[in-house]
């Protein structure tokens, strides 16, 4: 209990935020290394998953190599990349990496391949080629899956990025390795509360970006779409027509169910 006060009097001290090992210098540097793994994992997974999405090929990729990926140890890459290209910024990326491109390349695979076959054919049947199919219909569609996966993979990068600090980088890591060996463990402590709190404020924000993409203006409490509401007058229109009469239009329908003569055949 002592470690907890203690590492929560070293957040709250507005002296300990400042400086060129301040927490704000931490933080940004350890959302700098969060970044760059990030978008480098999505420059990789999101074109993938929308080709092999898009054409169905390749989904015994998807899947094994996803598997593969997950099953890795990051220190064991991380160390790997220190010795195959030394200390810096590209082993600490290189192993947060293959813990962000899994699940951006199955969350992209999956909503490209689970958008409405129907919007898709309708989409080609207007003369769109694949890419525009691809680009307008069915990325617009699959963003909520896309960007559930890019919450999923910012979580466990922004989680695991205080592994830098064995690279000799800084970022929050540097309060676990530091603490560690000087055996104060309270410095310990804050890094693991300020790399939990900035997680749980990104997963806000991402969640926040993955309900606002959902298709459609209106929304319940909650993340549900308010769906349309037809009036109680054309409900009882529609349930007064004959079978036949409800796949045509309202004047059409009208005028054929009439069986009027037509002035220009009775002469």
């Amino acid at each position: 209990m002592n470690f907890l006060q203690e590492a929560l009097a070293y957040i709250f001290t507005g002296a300990n935020w400042s400086g060129a090992d301040g927490l704000t210098a931490r933080i940004v540097e350890h959302l700098e290394y969060t970044a760059v793994a990030v978008v480098f994992s999505a420059l990789i997974a999101v074109p993938v998953g929308m080709l092999i999405g898009h054409t169905g090929r390749g989904t015994f990729l998807v899947v094994s190599g996803v598997n593969a990926l997950r099953a890795l140890p990051t220190l064991g890459v991380l160390l790997l990349g220190v010795l195959l290209w030394g200390l810096g910024l590209v082993p600490p990326t290189v192993a947060l990496m293959l813990l962000g491109i899994p699940p951006l390349l199955a969350g992209t695979y999956s909503g490209i391949a689970n958008v409405d076959r129907t919007v898709v054919d309708a989409a080609r049947s207007m003369g769109m080629t694949e890419t525009q199919v691809l680009l307008r219909v069915e990325a617009p569609n699959a963003l909520p899956l896309i960007l559930s996966g890019l919450r999923t993979a910012t979580l466990q990068i922004v989680a695991t990025a205080t592994v830098a600090a064995y690279a000799s980088l800084g970022g929050l890591g540097r309060y676990l390795i530091d603490g560690i060996k000087v055996r104060e463990f309270y410095l310990a402590l804050v890094g693991a509360l300020m790399v939990t709190a900035l997680a749980l404020i990104l997963d806000a924000l991402l969640a926040f970006a993955v309900w606002a993409s959902v298709p459609g203006s209106g929304r319940l409490p909650g993340g549900r779409r308010r769906m349309p509401q037809p009036f109680l007058g054309d409900e009882i229109d529609l349930e007064s027509r004959p079978r036949a009469e409800k796949s045509v239009s309202d004047s059409s329908a009208a005028g054929y169910a009439r069986a009027r003569p037509s002035p220009t055949v009775e002469g």
